[in-house]
């Protein structure tokens, strides 16, 4: 059997043949088709086809670094073998090939076929190139596959091409809507292009629904592990005191795989550790994965690499990630149809969901949406949302379709945990931090910026100097907060206690910004905390006195929060007046009762303004699709989402980020804003992080935004 093992489909450093290639999406897509309700035999065939025309002369020279004359697009060149396929598989198959790279039209680059069509010349002819000569390796190779070939002349090619740019037309003129049959191939595609030799042992446990029975524990401690979670209703809304067993409700309304979604980094690391923890016994084999900006520095014990890379592919069990991951569907962007092959129909957990700023409340309620038109169960659950949200996101989900779960008027009076001191600034809280220390107390300082977490931290260490001390925050090496995040929860790799921290018996004092807000199972005894929104306050209430036990219940903790400040800008990176009315309704020397913390959330939340943003999302109000299919939606809304996206490295590391793999260049990345970092050199590898000097970064502090804007400017880029 002739293989041609000279033509690959990839270049260095694998330098994989297109045979083995095209084995590797055959068997990922005959799975993945399998489990989703497709045809996994015209699927099988499409896998085969997609990528044949990689065996062109033009695709096989730049994989060896010569440049083409002009654009060379190798699914176009696939495309010309259709018409060994019967004719009544035709669009099928061109509607999983054509487009599984690039766009048809309004591709980034202008490099999609009917971009193509438009700004280039001869694009057929090109294309087509010494047809003779290089079409009969290509043939042999489809053979290998039990494909019926026979040599296919330059006139049925021309017929073929035009063929499919007529169906290309016809596409973005005439329909609206996405294509299942794209979401397809690309998912197997990009499957198979990671797991490379590895695809067939990797597709063993993938769309595997997980035992969740663990969840089914039982606790008077925790009332909602009583409520009944076997409704019919296929949705869920839970709101209860941070501690009463949502995560575990939650999970118990689930039927199938699913999707786990948290706003922050750090509390979606704790939540994929504790998953891993206590699903094991009952799933040995269990494809649970991690997903946000820095998820590949995540690593379990007898993890690889391997599975790292499958981290963004479909079929997990469970997938611990942020909504915004998943916010790619409701917008169409790039990708956007395999992750709807990939979560259509699983459940979809959305616990805590914050929703700071009109344009994170809209994607929420967008996807909220969308999710549902795709035949997802929604699960939520929230100790803070106010009732303007709460109702909009029933209505988008029909009220007769949701579970509607609530603690009792007694259960929530069983978790008044916290006593509420109202103090004028920082200097207020010095004698009450060192009576802390002295009682061998954990102490927990939240800020709302970085800058004065870091000017708190220096002052506690100077004053505390034999103290454990910590400071967290997002402006860090990704490699240095996933230390302090770990060291923080005072648990080893193998989930024994390390003594530090929240699993110590001395005194220690942790200064972080609002990372700590969400779902970190970290308790400690005193806080003080910058006034924020009362319900990101409420989260970060819930890191103090959080332990529950019956010695427990019925005591209270003391929190101190500063008076807001008097400066508009000094209240950034939130609304002074939203602070104003927070700290208003706030208790000062007083029990916060749980029974009361609606009413105040609803008297700070009196109107939430749901900012639309239908231009730019691919998912209409209406239930409809603004796009045509094998096309991607607009990006400015993801660029906004992802202003803080951008990555720094310091100076000294540039070598070692060159040299390294991707792995180790994301643990020396920081995420920076655009507008700090913009005028400084970006760099050509990588994902591009902007060169920043040495003395505007300390690794204890982490980035320096003063030392940043004041550093000689021969570091920046003229």
């Amino acid at each position: 059997m002739n293989r041609h093992p000279e033509i690959k489909a990839k270049g260095k450093p694998e330098w994989t043949t297109l045979f083995d290639h095209l084995t590797h999406v055959k068997l990922a897509i005959e799975k993945i088709a399998a489990s989703t309700g497709f045809d996994s035999e015209k699927a099988a065939l499409a896998a085969i086809f997609h990528d044949i025309g990689k065996a062109h002369p033009v695709f096989q020279a730049r994989l060896e670094g010569e440049k083409s004359e002009q654009t060379f697009r190798h699914e176009i060149a696939s495309l010309f073998f259709v018409p060994l396929v019967q004719k009544a598989w035709w669009d099928d198959m061109i509607e999983m090939i054509v487009a599984h790279h690039k766009s048809i039209r309004g591709d980034s680059k202008l490099k999609g076929i009917l971009d193509l069509e438009r700004h280039e010349s001869s694009v057929f002819e090109y294309h087509l190139g010494n047809w003779e000569q290089w079409s009969p390796a290509a043939l042999e190779i489809l053979e290998c596959f039990g494909v019926e070939t026979c040599p296919v002349s330059r006139g049925e090619v021309e017929n073929m091409y035009d063929y499919v740019v007529s169906f290309c037309k016809k596409k973005v003129k005439k329909e609206r809507g996405y294509s299942e049959l794209r979401g397809l191939l690309m998912g197997a595609d990009h499957f198979a292009s990671a797991m490379i030799h590895k695809t067939e042992v990797k597709l063993e446990n993938l769309f595997v629904q997980p035992d969740l029975r663990f969840f089914n524990r039982t606790s008077k401690m925790y009332p909602l592990s009583l409520c009944p979670a076997d409704s019919e209703l296929p949705h869920t809304m839970v709101v209860a005191s941070t501690g009463a067993g949502k995560t575990d409700f939650l999970f118990r309304r689930c039927r199938g795989r699913v999707f786990y979604t948290l706003p922050f980094q750090a509390s979606i690391n704790a939540m994929y550790y504790r998953l891993l923890k206590d699903l094991e016994k009952d799933n040995p084999k269990l494809d649970i994965r991690v997903l946000h900006a820095a998820s590949s520095l995540i690593e379990k014990e007898d993890g690889d690499r391997e599975d790292i890379v499958l981290q963004r592919h479909p079929g997990s069990a469970i997938k611990v990630l942020t909504p915004y991951q998943l916010a790619g569907i409701a917008l169409g962007s790039k990708g956007f149809e395999a992750m709807i092959l990939d979560v259509k129909g699983c459940d979809v957990i959305l616990d805590e969901v914050h929703t700071y700023s009109a344009i994170s409340q809209a994607i929420v309620l967008k996807l909220i949406a969308v999710l549902k038109s795709l035949g997802c169960r929604l699960h939520i659950g929230t100790a803070t949302m106010p009732s303007d949200l709460y109702d909009r996101i029933l209505e988008i989900l029909g009220s007769e379709q949701v579970l509607e779960t609530k603690l009792t008027l007694e259960e929530l009076d069983e978790y008044d945990r916290h006593t509420i001191h109202k103090i004028v600034n920082w200097e207020a809280s010095k004698s009450l931090v060192q009576k802390a220390v002295e009682a061998k107390q954990k102490v927990l300082i939240v800020c709302n910026r970085v800058q004065s977490a870091q000017d708190v931290f220096e002052k506690i260490k100077l004053e505390y100097p034999k103290v454990d001390a910590l400071l967290l925050h997002s402006k860090m090496k990704r490699k240095d907060r996933k230390q302090r995040e770990r060291a923080l929860i005072g648990l080893d790799e193998n989930g024994e206690p390390t003594g530090r921290f929240n699993t110590s018996d001395d005194a220690c004092v942790v200064v972080s910004t609002q990372v700590v807000e969400v779902s970190l199972d970290i308790s400690f005894d005193l806080m003080v905390t910058e006034c924020a929104p009362l319900d990101a306050l409420i989260q970060r209430f819930g890191r103090i006195n959080r332990k529950r036990s019956k010695e427990t219940i019925g005591k209270t903790k003391p929190v101190y929060v500063i008076a807001p400040p008097e400066d508009e800008k000094e209240a950034l990176p939130y609304d002074l007046s939203n602070l104003n009315k927070s700290y208003e309704v706030l208790p000062d020397g007083e029990v916060l009762h749980e029974r009361d913390l609606q009413k105040k959330i609803d008297a700070v939340f009196t109107d939430i303004d749901f900012m639309r943003i239908e231009e730019a999302a691919a998912f209409q109000s209406d239930g409809t699709w603004k796009i045509a299919p094998l096309t991607n939606g607009t990006a400015w809304l993801v660029e906004m989402l992802q202003i803080d996206s951008v990555t720094c490295i310091v100076e000294s590391d540039t070598e070692l980020y060159r040299d390294g793999n991707y792995q180790q260049r994301m643990e020396l990345e920081i995420p920076v804003r655009y507008w700090s970092v913009y005028k400084y050199l970006r760099l050509e590898y990588g994902n591009g992080p902007y060169q920043i000097p040495d003395e505007a970064y300390d690794e204890e502090l982490g980035l320096l935004a003063a030392e940043l804007k004041q550093v000689n400017v021969n570091h920046q880029i003229s």
